[in-house]
């Protein structure tokens, strides 16, 4: 099986308490989701996350075709830190940390880094430059420019 990773950066004009409780929330999801998405939970999420939250999904990630997305949040250190891992979704393995980290009383720096493996490997291997790796880096920035618009300064 192919791990692949995908970091991804950005400074938030937020306090990390702000940046925490926007990002913790995940009823905040479709904001920062691309509409092309059809992304919508099936859940009834609370405000905040805890370990051992089951979140579900529809979604529609290539193609536009509809599927059921299961995640779990596996662990939480607030304010600074939490994981998603998929239980059931397109994905053979799919673990997604969030580290928030001060820069200074008004900023605050955001990682994202995921492991994933695609089903059907060796064959997925030619699929994923082409199709996978870019429709995630598409919805990272997506994300990006979507918390940019949120919260720019000014």
């Amino acid at each position: 099986m192919k791990i692949y990773v995908l970091k991804v950066s950005q400074e938030l004009p937020l306090s990390l308490g702000r940046a925490w409780d926007f990002i913790s929330d995940p009823r905040n999801l479709p904001q920062i989701t691309p509409r092309d998405m059809a992304f919508k939970i099936t859940s009834q999420p609370p405000p905040k996350i805890y370990p051992g939250l089951i979140i579900t999904y529809r979604v529609a990630p290539l193609f536009g075709i509809p599927l059921t997305w299961v995640t779990e949040i596996t662990h939480v250190r607030e304010p600074n830190y939490f994981v998603d891992e998929q239980r059931f979704g397109p994905y053979r393995l799919w673990h997604h940390e969030h580290h928030l980290t001060p820069i200074t009383p008004d900023k605050t720096q955001m990682d994202d880094i995921v492991h994933y493996a695609l089903p059907f490997d060796p064959f997925s291997r030619i699929v994923h430059p082409l199709l996978v790796k870019k429709r995630l880096e598409e919805i990272f920035n997506f994300r990006r420019e979507a918390l940019r618009r949120l919260f720019s300064e000014g």
